[in-house]
């Protein structure tokens, strides 16, 4: 292998790009990232304020269809292999004149340096009784079938699912779990959900490192100045990503200042060996 070089990507549920653009730029701009992986950006593709990232130096591919869910990239470097939704990918809601469920803005993938990297906001499921509860699971069994695909497609190559997941794997991923008795984010079915990846040989690859914090505070109750938040933005990497990983942080104070997202960025460093050129390749006598 070559030269190591330092790539630097996040995932942020934004919460209305349009309402936060500002904000996300010059973070981006300060904090040196190279990749950003967006959700619930909540705007059509032609609605999304490409403009302050441009100018910040990063190019925006995005998949949006209304003002609920989207996700979207920003990358300063090239993205590659650009796919809007995931095979298979159920929808929700009521059916056309085909009989089929619309489709939501929920998952994007792109290729930066060699790295598949997925932006991915999960349905929240609602309640356990409700239909999106239901489609919660069967969104995310579906997501888990692409992944056993392309991991067997693309032995060795490094993968990374970012996002917001919308499941507390743990109880201490929760500011008091006896709250949450009979709700959703933490019952048996979404964390076996959850749990799935990792049997497919994904990892987290941020908790090793930041072993305790929230990325996610409502915005009611006086939340965040009561620490009463839930982790629920994650990376899980394959074993070819998670051996790139130096460093990981969460940004906890992107919660703070003025009309903040609801969630904070997750930031992981990566060192990324390039080939060598064959031109480059000691003589051998």
């Amino acid at each position: 292998m070559g030269i190591v070089e330092g790539m630097r990507v996040a995932t942020w549920n934004v919460n209305s790009i349009r309402a936060r653009v500002d904000r996300v730029a010059a973070w981006l701009v300060r904090e040196d990232i190279d990749v950003l992986a967006m959700q619930e950006t909540k705007c059509r593709d032609d609605q999304f304020p490409v403009l302050p990232f441009t100018e910040a130096g990063y190019e925006v591919e995005t998949h949006g269809f209304n003002q609920w869910n989207g996700v979207a990239f920003a990358s300063r470097l090239p993205m590659a292999e650009i796919e809007r939704g995931f095979s298979s990918m159920p929808g929700f809601g009521k059916v056309d004149d085909q009989g089929i469920l619309p489709g939501e803005a929920r998952a994007m993938g792109v290729t930066v340096e060699g790295v598949r990297l997925w932006s991915l906001y999960v349905p929240n499921g609602r309640e356990l009784d409700h239909p999106h509860y239901d489609y919660k699971l069967d969104w995310l069994g579906r997501l888990a079938e692409g992944t056993t695909a392309w991991l067997a497609a693309n032995p060795g190559s490094p993968l990374a699912l970012m996002g917001d997941w919308n499941i507390a794997p743990l109880d201490s991923d929760v500011w008091d779990i006896h709250l949450f008795a009979g709700s959703t984010h933490v019952s048996p079915r979404e964390r076996a959900a959850f749990a799935a990846f990792q049997t497919l040989g994904l990892t987290d690859v941020v908790r090793p490192l930041v072993p305790e914090g929230f990325t996610y505070w409502d915005y009611k109750q006086l939340r965040f100045p009561r620490n009463e938040g839930m982790r629920i933005d994650f990376v899980l990497g394959s074993p070819a990503f998670a051996e790139l990983v130096t460093s990981a942080e969460i940004h906890r104070n992107e919660r703070k200042g003025e009309a903040p997202s609801d969630h904070v960025p997750v930031v992981v460093d990566l060192e990324i060996p390039e080939p060598i050129d064959e031109d480059d390749r000691p003589m051998i006598f």
